[in-house]
């Protein structure tokens, strides 16, 4: 291959790397739009990969050279800019506790089972490893369940259970006392979510909120807008809540995407990878295309004490483990920035799109 074609196909992926960049940004439900929000990790990468390689074949005499470099460096900072939140070096959203012996703590284990998972001791061996207060298991049929209740110890009391066919079943079991739990379907009647309040050891009570919507894929749903809807419904029952919250389940959506961005403004919540780390939680089966669909965000009140990614349990999704400290007297020191008018009413929107 000679330079002139090198440099035909280096300019042929410039391009694509300007419409993978601005695609995001585009304010579409489509699933064709919005799965780009998805391998932004992988982009930079190759952006980055692509504007090296460019510098080893550039001409100083050639102006084309000179405007493919300027687009491509652009590209590259907008990717950085969204994805350095998501490293170590940045600030974390909420801060780690510094409590030898917490109060209140709780412990949160989530995971996407993978219906079809036949291997459900990996999970049970996972849960019995980590021993956390409160276990959120989601695309789980009534075989799941009757599984789990069989095979966990009895220590978890209290349960959720709302078991679907339709890989959109849901089950909470919790060591600490749910206070009025209830299933809600609000975008879907096959798409359950979990409402409930929970007890503290220090006495001290909560608002938890589960869900686990759609993707914005053809063979689930070709729009994002049921995904969006029940998100920002979620987003403004957390804003609202007279109790401290804690919001967890596999959105499927990424952390960095501008709706789980207005999600997270709109609540004014607490994300715990920001200043910690990506944890990609899907695809469990790929090295190169994994992302971060799982999430857990909390109220200004809780500290973190512990994040990481559970053990393999033959799902396409790993398990996320996290340890809180319930300490509301800090809140004050990690205050959420408020939403906008504008966020507000954007939110307002989508939460009524959809309707039951």
């Amino acid at each position: 291959m000679d330079l002139k074609d090198f440099k035909t196909y280096l300019y042929i992926f410039g391009m694509l790397a300007v419409a993978l960049t601005i695609f995001p940004f585009v304010a579409v439900d489509y699933w064709w739009i919005r799965i780009f929000d998805f391998p932004h990790i992988q982009l930079t990468i190759l952006t980055f990969v692509a504007l090296v390689v460019f510098f080893m074949r550039f001409e100083v005499k050639r102006i084309n050279d000179y405007l493919f470099t300027v687009i491509i460096s652009a590209c590259l900072v907008v990717q950085l800019i969204k994805i350095y939140p998501y490293t170590p070096f940045a600030e974390k959203d909420i801060y780690t506790s510094e409590e030898i012996n917490p109060k209140a703590p709780i412990s949160i284990y989530t995971a996407n089972v993978l219906q079809s998972n036949k291997k459900r001791e990996l999970l049970i061996a996972d849960i019995k490893e980590k021993k956390p207060d409160v276990i959120l298991l989601v695309e789980t049929d009534t075989n799941w369940r009757d599984y789990v209740v069989e095979h966990l110890n009895d220590n978890y009391k209290y349960k959720v259970e709302a078991p679907q066919a339709n890989t959109y079943g849901m089950l909470m079991y919790s060591k600490y006392k749910l206070i009025n739990p209830q299933v809600k379907f609000l975008v879907d009647k096959g798409i359950p979510s979990i409402h409930t309040k929970m007890l503290l050891p220090s006495k001290d009570t909560i608002q938890l909120y589960s869900i686990h919507p759609t993707p914005p894929m053809p063979q689930h749903n070709p729009l994002s807008t049921d995904r969006d809807s029940e998100m920002m419904k979620i987003a403004n029952l957390s804003r609202t809540s007279t109790f401290p919250v804690l919001v967890m389940g596999d959105f499927n959506d990424v952390a960095w995407s501008n709706t789980t961005s207005l999600f997270q403004n709109v609540g004014e919540l607490l994300d715990i990878r920001k200043g910690r780390g990506v944890y990609n939680t899907y695809n469990a089966n790929s090295l190169i295309f994994r992302w971060p669909l799982d999430h857990i965000f909390c109220s200004k009140e809780f500290r973190l004490i512990s994040l990481k990614l559970g053990e393999d349990i033959n799902s396409d999704h790993l398990p996320t483990y996290a340890k809180f400290s319930f300490e509301p007297e800090k809140a004050a020191e990690q205050q959420p920035k408020k939403p906008s008018e504008r966020q507000l009413k954007n939110a307002k929107e989508q939460a009524e799109r959809v309707q039951l």
